[in-house]
């Protein structure tokens, strides 16, 4: 792994170890190391992160809040696993929100900024060139999240968090492998046209960027339940 890589990947990590078991069971789900419908146990989180089941009630809660997390009642938390119509319905709700960033961005990134996602580029090809699927998903959540932070709308950035796992579980339920990971020649070219200040380009681009996943998912697809043994594992 690069510098740059480990750099990025701590960066991710907090202080708080609230916010720590949160982004670490974010990045799961994002990796798919936590699959639709894992049964999320307290008492074996707790072991796992090595902190206190408060704490670990605490970040599931906060994953319930974006909906990522299911909570039932006698039953505990799950990861969510949408139905087909649900799914579709998600993709609508990113596709609409990654079209106001786009509208809010275009023409207006910061020097440091187009830095900042040329990095994430580099670094999900790095991970794509390594056959580390899951970590190259997840840095690509990563792109569209600094992207929504660079267009300067918090409301945004909060929601398509939400958005962005659960189209990691939209992928982990329905895709059929191959191509559903962004593709990094797509990113750069929506990374260039936003530079340029090419407004339609760049909705275009998006609205096909975000077109692989409708295309590359079966949504008459089952899925069997998840559980901890990967992240275990991991």
């Amino acid at each position: 792994m690069s510098k740059e890589a480990s750099k990025s990947d701590a960066s991710i990590r907090a202080s708080s170890p609230n916010l720590d078991v949160y982004r670490q069971l974010f990045d799961s789900i994002l990796e798919q190391r936590l699959a639709p419908n894992t049964k999320l146990n307290e008492q074996d989180l707790a072991q796992v992160f090595g902190v206190s089941r408060t704490l670990v009630r605490q970040a599931l809660q906060r994953l319930g809040a974006e909906q990522v997390v299911v909570m039932h009642k006698n039953r505990g938390a799950f990861v969510a696993a949408p139905d087909a119509v649900l799914a579709q319905q998600i993709l609508d709700a990113r596709e609409l929100i990654e079209m106001a960033v786009i509208n809010l961005a275009c023409g207006k990134l910061s020097l440091q900024s187009v830095n900042n996602l040329q990095m994430m580029i580099e670094l999900e090809q790095e991970a794509l060139d390594q056959g580390d699927t899951g970590t190259a998903l997840r840095r690509s959540g990563e792109f569209h999240l600094r992207l929504a932070e660079a267009a300067g709308n918090q409301s945004y950035v909060h929601i398509l968090r939400g958005l962005i796992s659960q189209t990691s579980l939209i992928i982990a339920m329905y895709g059929q492998g191959g191509g559903n990971n962004c593709a990094r020649d797509e990113h750069f070219e929506l990374l260039q046209a936003l530079q340029n200040g090419q407004h339609e380009k760049s909705q275009n681009l998006m609205l096909h960027h975000l077109g692989h996943v409708r295309t590359g998912c079966d949504f008459k697809r089952r899925v069997n339940s998840g559980s901890l043994a990967n992240l275990l594992a991991g």
